[in-house]
């Protein structure tokens, strides 16, 4: 069982190197299908998964002046305390495990479907941004806009692990048309690391977070995201985006039936 949890941490970086997205989307499912690990652990490990590699991907992002620290100051302003709100309902509700199983992999199964949007219309949604510059927010109500979707974006996150990536990714192409595709994905990193952080202590006080499932899913995922990023040039990004797509939706129709 342990080749296999490591096998499926490498399989799941490989495709994150590759697209840039889906590793919650992936993994959180995965664990609960594949592994049969229960919803609110495989919610719990997951965050913690994510907010280890996605600090790693800050730095270098960093490094490359593509973080837009304001807009995360924003973003975290709703979605920290967000994160803690959404934390402690599930902790108020712990005593119900089994309708809250059912809660988590319903939300799974939605946040999956919110992530195949993200990827298939993302393009679609710029294209018509772009073409209607006089509807884009500006001062005050961007600032609100941003805090708003930070704070969906926590709960989001916080209740099934996924949303910090293609949705966060969507919801930044939304807000600011006008940033750089590698702003949009650095901003979209660092956010997530305070939130991925703050989430999985959550988690961690709710006692749902498996360490050595961890600890492996690291080890295989740490080669796969590189392997990935170097073989993403030699694949059209167009079928990479219709695999994940493809997966995805067949990964929700199963946590739903």
């Amino acid at each position: 069982m342990s080749l296999s949890y490591i096998v499926a941490g490498f399989a799941v970086g490989f495709l994150v190197g590759l697209t840039g997205v889906g590793g919650g989307s992936l993994m959180t499912p995965l664990l609960t299908l594949l592994f049969g690990v229960a919803p609110t652990v495989a919610v719990g490990t997951d965050l913690a998964f994510a907010s280890t590699t996605k600090l790693a991907g800050t730095v270098a992002h960093r490094y490359h002046g593509n973080v837009q620290w304001r807009i995360v100051r924003l973003l975290c302003f709703g979605a920290l305390p967000a994160a803690l709100a959404a934390t402690l309902a599930l902790k108020h509700f712990g005593a119900l495990e089994k309708d809250i199983a059912y809660v988590i992999r319903y939300s799974i199964a939605a946040s999956v479907m919110l992530t195949v949007v993200a990827i298939l219309f993302r393009a679609r949604m710029l294209a018509w941004v772009q073409a209607k510059p006089n509807r884009e927010l500006q001062g005050v109500q961007l600032a609100a806009a941003t805090v708003i979707a930070g704070a969906l974006l926590g709960l989001l996150v916080t209740i099934s692990s996924i949303g910090a990536g293609a949705i966060g990714a969507t919801i930044l192409v939304m807000l600011y048309p006008r940033l750089k595709p590698a702003e949009i994905a650095g901003t979209d990193i660092a956010y997530a690391v305070p939130l991925t952080a703050i989430a999985a202590l959550g988690h961690w006080w709710l006692g749902s977070i498996n360490w050595a499932l961890l600890v492996m899913l690291l080890v295989g995922s740490v080669p796969g995201i590189t392997l990935g990023s170097f073989s993403a040039r030699a694949v059209p990004d167009n079928v990479l985006r219709g695999l994940l797509a493809a997966t995805l939706t067949s990964v929700a129709y199963k946590l739903i039936f």
